[in-house]
């Protein structure tokens, strides 16, 4: 005997217009783009993955929720036709697909050294691009590995309040990154910078030019990206943001959060005139949403990434 709230297999039921649902999928993929089914028969120019990965992490543990909340906070932004400054949709000009997470064997961290950069090197060979989300800084260091073997050595342009070049530190460890980078001959220190440093490092020999918090923050975004430019030229470069490169008051949710960073207005617009440049690939990294507060830091990694993503579109127009 059926009840009066049972749905009855031969009745015939009227279903609601579900192509774009206002909340039974939001935040599954990145922007609600489409996940990701096979990677050989995909029209995708850019593949999204998240690496929940913290096992590397010195500082607060976390960031292995940095893509879940990445993802979520990206519903807030996808309302916009075409999001401004920008005057195009874009989906009109890029397409893009979320390949979900990389899988890896908690407590081994080779496992997840070894899948990430096959995941990627399969991402690359296919003649698409990534834009990856992490996880601890550390992610970065398989991904270099996958495009280095694809692309040969990179320009690096790294957001950080961190330099991540100390050699001290244990094999797994996201502040060690950069060194074995320039080591394994991965980025082209010649061609590569770091923005919004403003911890110790040492200063004598160091492989990259430096624009530190202050320099930033005293010249602006118009006189940093007139240096990237020159830096950078027109090597393939790969864009690497921490988002403790931001000041804690837009990005508290992060591990090692430092005072005096950049604004996120200052670093979209970094990001926004990147434009020209011949961008390969970037990630997000270190947003842990443990401890952020309404979503703000998740946000600010979901709009530098999607601003990124105007920028690739942007270099097709033109």
């Amino acid at each position: 005997m059926s009840g009066p709230n049972d749905v009855v297999a031969n009745e015939s039921v009227s279903v609601a217009d579900a192509d774009m649902p206002l909340y039974g999928a939001m935040g599954m993929t990145f922007m609600q783009f489409p996940a990701l089914t096979t990677l050989s028969q995909s029209d995708a120019e850019v593949i999204v993955s998240g690496v929940p990965f913290d096992m590397a992490t010195s500082g607060r543990s976390g960031s292995r929720f940095g893509p879940q909340g990445v993802r979520q906070a990206s519903v807030n932004l996808v309302w916009e036709g075409a999001r401004w400054p920008w005057t195009f949709a874009l989906d009109d000009h890029l397409n893009v697909a979320d390949a979900g997470n990389v899988k890896f064997k908690h407590g081994e961290p080779q496992t997840l050294v070894d899948n990430l950069e096959a995941h990627i090197s399969q991402i690359l060979n296919a003649g698409k691009s990534a834009l990856t989300f992490g996880g601890d800084h550390f992610i970065t260091l398989p991904v270099l590995r996958a495009y280095a073997k694809k692309h040969g050595p990179l320009a690096l342009i790294h957001f950080d309040a961190h330099t991540d070049t100390y050699s001290g530190g244990s094999k797994y460890d996201h502040g060690t990154i950069f060194h074995h980078a320039v080591q394994e001959g991965l980025v082209d220190t010649e061609h590569s910078l770091q923005i919004g440093i403003r911890t110790a490092y040492t200063v004598e020999n160091h492989p990259f030019e430096v624009l530190d918090a202050a320099w930033v923050g005293d010249h602006g975004p118009a006189e940093t990206l007139k240096r990237i430019k020159q830096r950078v030229g027109d090597k393939k470069a790969y864009v690497s943001f921490d988002i403790d490169g931001l000041d804690p008051a837009f990005a508290p949710g992060t591990g090692t959060p430092v005072v005096a960073g950049i604004s996120i207005d200052c670093a979209l617009k970094i990001i926004r005139g990147l434009q020209g440049l011949n961008l390969v690939g970037m990630d997000v990294v270190e947003v842990a949403p443990a401890y952020d507060h309404a979503e703000i830091t998740s946000l600010a990694g979901a709009t530098l990434a999607l601003e990124y993503l105007y920028v690739l579109a942007a270099n097709k127009i033109a």
